[in-house]
């Protein structure tokens, strides 16, 4: 597949995992916690994103293509979630784990272009490792082309998970109210686009920080995704 195409593909809002799902849409609102965000310790340029041995070997990831306040880092974040909550800044591209002590740990995203997708408050009701991906029939009626792409899976037809599956190695699915808000937060295939606005409103991660997410957080973890006009 080319570059291209990929960026094609990953510019849709992408759904996946047991069952056929939609697409993005807006959820209630959220308030943002008084929090600071200063950096107290440099990302790891060693290792941190370098090649992993997976399911599916994954790359080293080329840094100097990617602006170094998106790299995965301790910080300091005075905030008013508790540890172990998961707090999305859409306007500054950070997601951020709170530690205990005052501090939370910050991963650079690439989030929704259009009015920057989604927020509000929900919580990761599964987790996924190389999720398959299952896009909605509204999306391969306006784009014929993905359906060269689908293969029949369990659940309909679809990407099985793996280096081309713009889901990446892994996936948290968002509920809210006891429903599937049908965001989630994954990995990429395009670490390049961290800190941009790319997608329609799923929340993507450099594949190695996506990893390093989803063996820090479980099943029902609270996420909080700020409003587009407020900040951490």
């Amino acid at each position: 597949m080319s570059k291209l195409h990929r960026r094609a593909i990953l510019g849709l809002c992408v759904a996946g995992a047991a069952a056929a799902l939609g697409g993005c849409k807006r959820t209630t609102s959220a308030s943002a916690p008084l929090a600071s965000s200063s950096p107290i310790s440099a990302y790891a340029a060693n290792g941190m994103y370098g090649p992993m041995a997976d399911k599916f070997p994954i790359a080293a990831v080329d840094v100097s293509q990617i602006n170094p306040v998106y790299l995965r880092r301790e910080v300091a974040y005075a905030s008013s979630f508790p540890p172990g909550t998961v707090v999305i800044d859409p306007n500054a591209h950070f997601l951020y784990l709170v530690q205990p002590g005052g501090t939370a740990i910050r991963y650079g995203v690439g989030v929704g272009k259009e009015g920057f997708g989604w927020n509000g408050t929900a919580t990761i009701n599964s987790k996924q490792e190389w999720p398959d991906w299952y896009p909605p029939k509204e999306m391969i009626q306006r784009r014929p082309d993905i359906q060269a792409q689908l293969t029949r899976l369990q659940g309909g037809e679809g990407v099985a998970g793996g280096l081309s599956n713009p889901l990446g190695a892994r996936a948290l699915y968002l509920w809210q109210n006891g429903r599937d808000t049908l965001y989630r937060i994954h990995g990429t295939l395009e670490p390049d686009t961290i800190g941009t606005n790319v997608s329609s409103g799923c929340i993507r991660m450099i594949n190695q920080d996506a990893i390093d997410l989803y063996g820090r957080v479980g099943v029902g973890a609270k996420v909080v995704v700020l409003g587009s006009n407020t900040g951490a």
